[in-house]
């Protein structure tokens, strides 16, 4: 018997992905992406089953189907704690590691700007204007 039982299958289109300047302003359409979706009903034994769901950007069939599964397992009391520590928790660190070498690399960059008030003969440009 197959333990997975499509409830929506795996399907590819495409959202329309919104954006606001400063991640405040007016929201505008910023353009399309392609995005994989499926659900999926996960029987492990009698006792147990979990729909999962998964929405991954592009076309990877492969990636959705995946994400469904680990989505279904993570629910399951009796193994959370090793599919968390397998899936999630290797995940998260290698945001992490990511994350700071990217921050890491734009402080390298880094450049401070600042202002010097110019004089002549002791006035400001304001003065000379006037």
């Amino acid at each position: 018997q197959n333990p997975l039982q499509w409830l929506r299958p795996l399907e590819t289109g495409l959202f329309m992905v919104q954006g606001r300047m400063g991640g405040t302003g007016q929201r505008f359409n910023f353009g399309e992406v392609t995005v994989t979706r499926c659900a999926l009903k996960l029987i492990q034994e009698e006792s147990f089953s979990a729909v999962g769901v998964a929405y991954v950007m592009g076309c990877s069939h492969r990636q959705a189907t995946l994400v469904a599964v680990a989505d279904a397992l993570l629910q399951d009391p009796k193994i959370h704690d090793h599919w968390y520590a397998t899936l999630i928790a290797p995940l998260r660190n290698s945001l992490h590691l990511q994350k700071n070498a990217n921050d890491a690399q734009a402080q390298s960059t880094r450049v401070e700007f600042f202002t010097i008030a110019r004089e002549t003969n002791g006035a400001s440009d304001e003065d000379e204007q006037n």
